[in-house]
């Protein structure tokens, strides 16, 4: 049983930055793409931004030039810095695996980020 745990959140003030970790034990990430989510308060989850085995990458228009995904794939980690935060970015931040279809993504608890002066 693959466990995700992320770490990271807190309160910011506007403009200020956060790493986010999430680390996989049990299992590797193995080949899959990697994602962060994030939900905020009556709102539903949306994809932050993902990455592949390889590298590639993609990001919602909101978080773009602000926010960088990353993945240690020797160390089962994946990371999210997030730069000149914003209010609008607090939310609940979710790690989670893309795994075929048959098998259902995995996630994990998530980390609260609030940004707020």
């Amino acid at each position: 049983q693959v466990v995700l745990e992320e770490s990271g959140g807190g309160w910011v003030q506007p403009g200020g930055s956060l790493r986010l970790s999430c680390v996989a034990s049990g299992n590797r990430f193995d080949t899959h793409t990697v994602a962060w989510d994030r939900q905020a308060p009556g709102k539903e989850r949306e994809l932050v931004a993902a990455i592949t085995f390889g590298g590639d990458t993609n990001y919602a228009d909101s978080v773009k030039g602000r926010f960088t995904i990353s993945r240690d794939n020797v160390k089962n980690t994946a990371y999210l810095q997030m730069n000149s935060l914003k209010p609008e970015d607090t939310a609940v931040y979710s790690c989670r695996i893309q795994r075929p279809l048959w098998q259902g993504d995995l996630w994990g608890q998530g980390t609260q980020v609030t940004v707020s002066s």
